[in-house]
């Protein structure tokens, strides 16, 4: 989605920054929709699903509070008749079997009509002032015979001073302990009540998932196991109720009595407290991923269809050149905008494609003036010293040479006038030089020697009329004109790869240095639009070596390669060498 720039660096596409705003808007709506899910469903239900377990704790300790109210009112029904203050002050001064009999049986009649037809205790008891067990209710043996040990510890450590009443343990049983005193504080005995096991363990079933413990001021079980190591560590309350996370993942939501002083635990799984409240979240996270998902791929196919007309819009543009500028354009609708854009870039189109045919037209026509301009330089020339060796022939009266000389004329004369703005091959153009070399041989008779070598490849190549016979004819007229005979000639025509060669060799005395440089440099500098100036400037003899070079240019453009230099190693002479590729796309 990045492509590299000129300079070498990448720059994000078009596509991937509407892609990239599209996301952040996307991911700025889901963001905005997550916080409003846990502001507004998220955190209110796990406040009330806490609230509710607070609530269930809260609850339980409410009906153990109601319990030993209960008890207490009991212990108040029975303090409040007269007889037990009566029966228990005779008990002191007799020593009598049937007396403490009787007295045993009175005091268990005002304990039933205390309890009455319900009875949610285990049992009760009754102790005099010195803790000695005086009569129990059921006579079920599971009250310790003697309260003083009790008594001493409890006044010593603090905890009850025997006014009111106190909650303690005796052995596997809990009892609600109180003294018998009337209304001058005198103590009569003490009134203990063991509270029924069961009916506390009925108070902490049925709760909501989680376990129910309670335990007194000092850290001992009154309900529930007491927590080993794989249950949870209490804390001791410090307020009256609260929830906190233990380090086993429970939520322990915790409540204090006031009167009793017990405090009651219920101890939660996390997963079952947040269950609920988990279950929305994951809902939520995935409707959210889901969403997401389906909008990425959304907004990176709607990204897609909607720039796919510019993307094809470039790459048709990518492929324009001077050749192919008729494209074919995709008209599918894809937008508006798009299709407007499109039907726009056609059109324009279409006009370039006219004014580019007009202009090739013209410089077709151009460039067919230009090369029998050219053409025309040279033919004159040709015929005018062609007729000036006839004549120097005739005056000498060699009527046979003179008669092979016109028949030579006749050919290349033929050759010239003849269709003058169509190509020739490379095998006409040395045919007609063999006619010229054949007309100055008439002159230099001996003293010049020539050679052509070609085969059938020569016919494979196109070049303008009269290009090879201006390099040939500079050679016989300047080259030799310092040289001792016999002067030679040899052209020769070379191909590979896709490449021709011609190469035109004479023993003569070569090109000045200077001269070499002068022709190299006006070759690379001219333009082949403009033959008139070059041909002022590089001009050597009567025939302008640019002049047949750049007329090579108008057909090769830059499949054309040129070089002239001199021989060395004690070789004389010079050598012209004109390249060229027959592929169309070589550069």
């Amino acid at each position: 989605m990045t492509q590299p720039t000129g300079s070498g660096k990448y720059q994000i596409s078009l596509q991937a920054k509407v892609f990239l705003i599209f996301v952040i808007l996307l991911l700025i709506v889901l963001g905005a929709f997550t916080v409003f899910v846990n502001w507004v469903v998220v955190k209110p239900l796990k406040d009330r699903t806490v609230h509710e377990k607070l609530e269930a704790a809260a609850k339980v300790s409410d009906q153990i509070d109601f319990y030993i109210e209960s008890q207490n009112q009991l212990s108040q029904r029975i303090l409040s008749s007269k007889d037990t203050f009566s029966i228990l002050e005779q008990g002191y001064r007799s020593d009598l079997i049937y007396d403490r009999f009787h007295q045993r049986r009175r005091l268990k009649d005002i304990m039933f009509q205390a309890i009455g037809p319900s009875m949610n205790i285990k049992d009760m008891a009754i102790y005099d002032r010195d803790g000695s067990l005086f009569v129990s209710y059921l006579d079920a043996g599971n009250y310790p015979p003697s309260l003083r040990s009790f008594l001493d510890k409890s006044r010593s450590s603090g905890r009850w001073t025997g006014n009111g009443f106190i909650l303690a343990r005796q052995g596997n049983a809990i009892s609600f302990i109180r003294s018998i005193n009337n209304q001058n504080g005198k103590i009569f005995g003490y009134l203990s009540v063991q509270l029924d096991q069961t009916y506390f363990q009925s108070l902490t079933e049925g709760v909501a998932a989680g376990e129910i413990y309670v335990l007194d001021e000092q850290g001992d079980s009154i309900s529930g196991s007491i927590p080993g190591a794989d249950k949870a560590v209490f804390r001791k309350p410090s307020d009256g109720n609260g929830v906190y996370a233990d380090k086993h993942q429970n939520y322990v939501a915790y409540s204090r009595s006031d009167s009793t002083g017990w405090t009651t635990y219920l101890v939660t799984p996390k997963q079952s407290v947040l269950g609920p409240v988990d279950s929305v979240k994951y809902i939520s996270i995935l409707l959210i991923t889901s969403l997401m998902l389906f909008s990425f791929v959304y907004i990176y196919l709607s990204t897609r269809n909607i720039l796919l007309p510019i993307r094809k819009l470039r790459s048709q543009i990518w492929r324009i050149n001077y050749s192919n500028m008729n494209v074919k354009m995709d008209n599918r609708p894809q937008n508006n905008e798009l299709v407007l854009l499109n039907e726009a870039f056609q059109d324009m189109m279409e006009r370039l494609q006219q004014s580019i045919e007009r202009e090739k037209v013209a410089l077709h026509e151009e460039v067919k003036a230009r090369n029998s301009a050219l053409q025309a330089q040279i033919a004159p020339h040709f015929i005018h010293n062609v007729l000036y060796l006839i004549s120097i022939a005739a005056q000498e009266g060699k009527n046979r040479v003179v008669s092979e000389m016109c028949k030579h004329l006749s050919d290349s004369l033929r050759y010239i006038v003849s269709s003058p703005y169509a190509h020739v091959t490379l095998a006409d153009e040395l045919e007609h030089t063999k006619h010229y070399l054949s007309l100055v041989q008439q002159n230099y008779e001996e003293d010049l020697e020539w050679e052509i070598e070609t085969d059938e490849f020569s016919r494979q190549i196109q070049l303008p009329r009269l290009v090879i016979q201006p390099f040939v004819e500079n050679c016989v007229e300047h080259a030799f004109a310092n040289t001792d005979p016999p002067w030679r000639i040899k052209i020769t025509v070379k191909q590979f790869n896709g490449l021709w060669a011609v190469e035109i060799k004479d023993n003569g005395s070569g090109f000045p240095p200077d001269k070499i440089r002068e022709i190299l440099h006006n070759l690379r500098t001219s333009d082949a639009d403009e033959p008139e100036s070059r041909n002022q400037t590089a001009a050597i003899g009567n025939m302008g070596i640019v002049n047949s070079v750049n007329r090579l240019k108008l057909m090769y453009k830059n499949r054309l390669f040129f070089n002239i230099f001199n021989h060395s190693g004690g070789e004389q002479g010079a050598t012209v060498q004109i390249i060229g590729s027959l592929a169309k796309d070589f550069y």
